[in-house]
């Protein structure tokens, strides 16, 4: 796998990709998170599909239950350096989604929000449960 991480510019590349998956992952949790309760009111069907609601129950307990930095932003930091550059050298996209992502806060207040977050979502599954058997 060496082969993959011995060019600088790949490097970079895959990192913007990490973090391009990264902002992909916090969108799908957020919009769910709202989607979810405003679906349940309003009557939409797809908020109470058992897939959906098991992928995002999983991503945000996989969240939630971290006691370090989140993988992907290991992956990130971690692919940019075998590059021997920052976050500024990075593309566009690559600087705005990290930029997007990142704010300067403690690690334990970041997981106290985690875990905050994780508690309303568990919440979610109780106020508006998914279906249990698939629809016809």
């Amino acid at each position: 796998m060496d082969w993959l991480l011995s060019d600088p510019d790949r490097c970079l590349l895959l990192a913007d990709l990490v973090v391009t998956v990264h902002f992909a992952v916090v969108a799908f949790v957020l919009f769910g998170a709202i989607a979810i309760p405003i679906g349940g009111w309003r009557g939409w069907d797809w908020v109470r599909g058992r897939v959906f609601r098991l992928v995002h129950f999983a991503i945000v307990l996989v969240v939630a239950l971290q006691q370090e930095l989140c993988f992907l932003t290991i992956w990130e930091v971690d692919l940019r350096a075998r590059a021997g550059r920052g976050i500024e050298e990075a593309s566009f996209v690559g600087r705005l989604l990290h930029d997007w992502l990142f704010v300067e806060v403690e690690l334990a207040t970041l997981q106290q929000i985690y875990i905050a977050f994780g508690v309303l979502v568990l919440l979610g599954l109780f106020a508006v449960p998914p279906r249990l058997k698939p629809q016809r």
